[in-house]
């Protein structure tokens, strides 16, 4: 059975899921991949790929092979959300989408894609720069990190008019509304 997951956020696309295994937690740095939360490293990786649909029944597995893939990726995917166009970003991220490719299918519900790794360890990695593509397609601007300056995370803003500011209303906008009201009050 998969630990709970500790992330104060979850859900959003693979690529963004992916940089958000870190956080801040109580003011302190927390890793998804270092022991946070008391999971230990491959145990969180599990929590991972099981919250992104990366199981061992589509030929991903917990190793430390996939941790040590997963973490280039995530610090490709980091910079390049940072700097779109930091070369370094863009040769990391192209770097690890060498490790795999899409093959056209024909199956009996159509026309389809299917991901192939030479090696399965780079699987989940490949799988989330691929993303990170798939995002810059549908909307480049809308990767952001939450207005927070204390906040960590990123999220894909799906909103109607590409407004959204925060990572969670109830965690980081709540707080900032709480912070101009108590600023207000004292004031008067």
């Amino acid at each position: 059975m998969t630990a709970t997951d500790p992330r104060p956020l979850t859900g959003e696309p693979v690529a963004v899921d992916l940089v958000n295994t870190r956080w801040m937690l109580e003011g302190q740095p927390a890793d998804l991949f270092a022991g946070a939360a008391g999971l230990g490293r491959l145990e969180g990786l599990e929590v991972w790929l099981e919250a992104n649909g990366l199981t061992a029944e589509r030929g991903f597995r917990a190793d430390k092979a996939t941790l040590v893939h997963l973490l280039t990726a995530r610090e490709a995917l980091a910079r390049a959300f940072r700097d779109p166009a930091d070369p370094g970003a863009v040769s990391l991220i192209d770097a690890v989408l060498e490790h795999g490719r899409i093959r056209a299918t024909l199956t009996p519900e159509g026309v389809g894609e299917r991901a192939e790794f030479a090696d399965p360890a780079w699987g989940p990695a490949w799988t989330a720069a691929r993303d990170y593509l798939d995002l810059l397609a549908a909307g480049p601007d809308r990767i952001r990190k939450c207005a927070s300056c204390t906040c960590l995370l990123h999220f894909f803003d799906t909103s109607r008019n590409g407004t959204r500011r925060w990572c969670s209303m109830a965690i980081c906008g709540n707080r900032a509304k709480a912070n101009r009201h108590y600023a207000r009050t004292r004031e008067r």
